[in-house]
Order: structure tokens, then C-alpha cells, then sequence
């Protein structure tokens, strides 16, 4: 069986370093809020090329304290509306409706899967104060023409980044491009820890520093409590994990890439469509770091039954669209034609930094001969 992702494998690259890293953790008796978590802080701060990055427990809580750290500061009230992508990943609007604000769905480019600036601006409302572009996918979306909506109607923007840990835009670094970020590190994304991990990134003083309160009990000094916050901590180990695994990132993003450009020259199916993206860009195109290679095809059942049969594992992001689902069920009758053909079609085929040539090739060949 190809596997969709070893994670196993990814890791064992570097279990030396890993384990080196484990044991100067282990030996120092300091778990929580130490000079690891410190030294990833500045780390990815300067990989990013901001002033601030905040460790937290995962990227869930990153867009939701970012979300909160903009109530306490007065910049966010209950209710005020925060435009979504209506295809993203629900832990988008799960922060949004957290943090007692409320989520305006919008819908995205059916080419790119990104959020659409024309339709983004046609859903501005007087109660709209924050707009939550999603890099899906890994690609980065048009923040050239979102930041100048903002900008325009005087709106915060907040970039969930937790797929496209890398990407560029306009040789800038996402989690740099709006006025705050929220990445996460679970495993199988570009950069994994290897547990739940998350990070904050801004260049905003005070945001940062509300946050860094909000994460740790809503305390900058000790048994003193400037708001009701939450416990939302990097952890010690998995900032030590991080920190082994950065260096090695962009290196792993330009093999995803490479092996993005051989699926678009080398899968051929008209029965299948292909994410839009001309080959011959794909691997010097910072701007993708190929999270994930997704297709779409018309008989997603019989397509994924097909290639497991023949020993392909694929997984398929994401079956069900947030405004259907039982959590959501209020958003259940609007209409969102895009976003349900997307949900409905899309299947993620292999890809890593570790998925050997002979694997990718054969993905391509039995694709090739795929008959609906």
C-alpha cells in the first residue's frame, strides 16, 4: 500500500536530533513555558519575518485567541461578523463562533478553492470587522486584494495558515501578510510536532502581549489575572520537537513541490481535474507549499475504491461542508453551490517529503487508467 502520509517516516529522519532534543528537555526538569518554547518563539518569528510569535496548545486556540485578544483590546465585540471561507476546515468557524463572534460564510473560487475577493467584498456588512483568509490547501490566497478590502472598510485580517506553514506571497512569508496568524503543528502538517501544537504570529505589540496573558490564565505575573483567559500553552517538548524539524522546512516544501509538478505532467485522466496551476510553474511557485495534491472527480466513491484496490491510500478533506454539519445545522439551509460540488468532489492524493518516486509514479500510471 502507498501510503497518503508516513508520518513515521518523516519523523525518523531526524530521531537523533529528536531524541538529543527530548533529552535536554527531560534533564532540565522545566516543562512548561521555558527557554524551549522562548527559543522557538524567536525562531519562527524570524522564519516568518515578524516581531512576535506566541506558542500555544494548537491551532485551534491560536484563531481563537487571537479572535479574543481583539475583544479585550476593543476592537471586537459578541456579534460583530468575521467573513470566512464557507470550504475551509470547521476549526476556521469553530474559532469564530468561540469567541462570540459571528461567522459569515462566503464562497470560494472553484479554480483555486481560495476565498474570493469579488464575493468576499459583496458580503461587507456595517456589523463585518475581521475577515479570516485560509491558505487551504497550502496555496496562499490573493492577500494583495484582500488587505485592500480591509483596508478600505477598516477591518482586521487574520490568516489561518495552519496548512501553508512556508508559502510566499509576493516574497513575503504567510503569517506576516495580515495583522495576525494562526498556525498549527499537528503532525501531518508541513511543519508537525509530534502531538498538538499551535503559534500565534503578529507583529502588533499589544496584540501580542494580550495574548501571551490570554494563553497562560489571562496572567502576565504570577497569581495576577488581567482577564479571564485560558490555558493554551506551547508545550516545552514539542517547542524542543519544533525546533529540530524548522530548518529542514523549506527544503521539505520544494519537494512537495516537485512532486506536484510530476502529478500535473504526468496525470493525463480527463476524468479528473487537476488543482488549477499551470506544470511548468509548480516547483519554482513559492506561493504553494502542496499541503496537499487535490483532485476533484465526479464518482469520488468509485474513484477512491479504484485506487485503494490497487494500493493507493487516499483521504478525502473535507467530505462533509461546515454549513452541513449537526454543529451548524442553522447554516443548513443557505445556498453554497461551490462550496458542496467541492466538498463533494475532492480527494488528496499522496504527498510528503518522503513519498519515493517509484510510489509517485505509480499513483500517476494506475490514475492514467482510471475508467468511471
Amino acid at each position: 500500500m502507498i501510503p497518503f502520509l508516513n508520518i513515521a517516516k518523516i519523523n525518523q529522519r531526524h530521531e537523533s536530533l529528536l531524541s538529543n532534543a527530548f533529552q535536554e528537555v527531560f534533564q532540565s526538569g522545566w516543562y512548561i513555558l521555558g527557554s524551549k518554547v522562548e527559543q522557538f518563539e524567536k525562531e519562527f518569528a524570524n522564519y516568518c519575518n515578524v516581531k512576535h510569535c506566541i506558542g500555544v496548545a494548537n491551532g485551534l486556540d491560536a484563531l481563537i485567541l487571537i479572535l479574543e485578544a481583539y475583544k479585550e483590546m476593543g476592537n471586537l465585540k459578541n456579534g460583530d461578523e468575521v467573513l470566512v471561507p464557507s470550504n475551509t476546515y470547521i476549526a476556521s468557524i469553530l474559532a469564530i463562533t468561540r469567541a462570540g463572534l459571528t461567522p459569515v460564510l462566503v464562497e470560494p473560487d472553484i479554480h483555486t478553492y481560495l476565498l474570493d475577493p469579488f464575493k468576499l467584498k459583496e458580503k461587507i456588512s456595517p456589523k463585518t470587522k475581521a475577515l479570516l483568509p485560509v491558505h487551504l490547501y497550502g496555496k496562499v490566497c490573493q492577500m494583495d486584494a484582500i488587505n485592500t478590502i480591509a483596508k478600505e472598510n477598516g477591518l482586521k485580517v487574520i490568516e489561518d495558515c495552519a496548512q501553508s506553514h512556508g508559502a510566499l506571497f509576493h516574497e513575503k512569508k504567510c503569517g506576516s501578510l495580515g495583522d495576525a496568524a494562526g498556525f498549527s503543528f499537528y503532525p501531518g502538517k508541513n511543519l508537525g510536532a509530534l502531538g498538538d501544537a499551535g503559534a500565534v504570529t503578529t507583529n502588533d505589540d499589544a496584540l501580542a502581549g494580550t495574548i501571551k496573558a490570554l494563553r497562560n490564565y489571562g496572567s502576565k505575573i504570577k497569581y495576577e489575572n488581567l482577564y479571564c483567559g485560558f490555558n493554551s500553552r506551547l508545550d516545552e517538548l514539542q517547542a524542543a520537537l519544533l525546533s529540530v524539524k524548522l530548518p529542514f522546512l523549506d527544503a521539505d516544501n520544494q519537494y512537495r513541490r516537485n512532486v506536484a509538478q510530476f502529478y500535473h505532467n504526468h496525470i493525463h485522466n480527463p476524468h479528473i481535474t487537476l488543482p488549477c496551476k499551470k506544470a511548468e510553474q509548480i516547483s519554482n511557485s513559492k506561493d504553494h507549499v502542496w499541503h496537499l495534491f487535490v483532485v476533484r472527480v465526479e464518482n469520488r466513491e468509485g474513484f477512491q475504491q479504484y485506487l485503494a484496490k490497487n494500493g493507493i491510500q487516499t483521504v478525502i478533506h473535507y467530505p462533509i461542508p461546515p454549513h452541513k454539519q449537526k454543529a451548524y445545522s442553522h447554516f443548513s439551509s443557505l445556498s453554497l453551490p461551490v462550496s458542496e460540488k467541492i466538498h463533494r468532489e475532492v480527494i488528496s492524493l499522496p504527498i510528503s517529503p518522503v513519498i519515493e518516486s517509484k510510489d509517485y509514479e505509480t499513483v500517476c500510471q494506475v490514475i492514467n487508467a482510471y475508467q468511471p
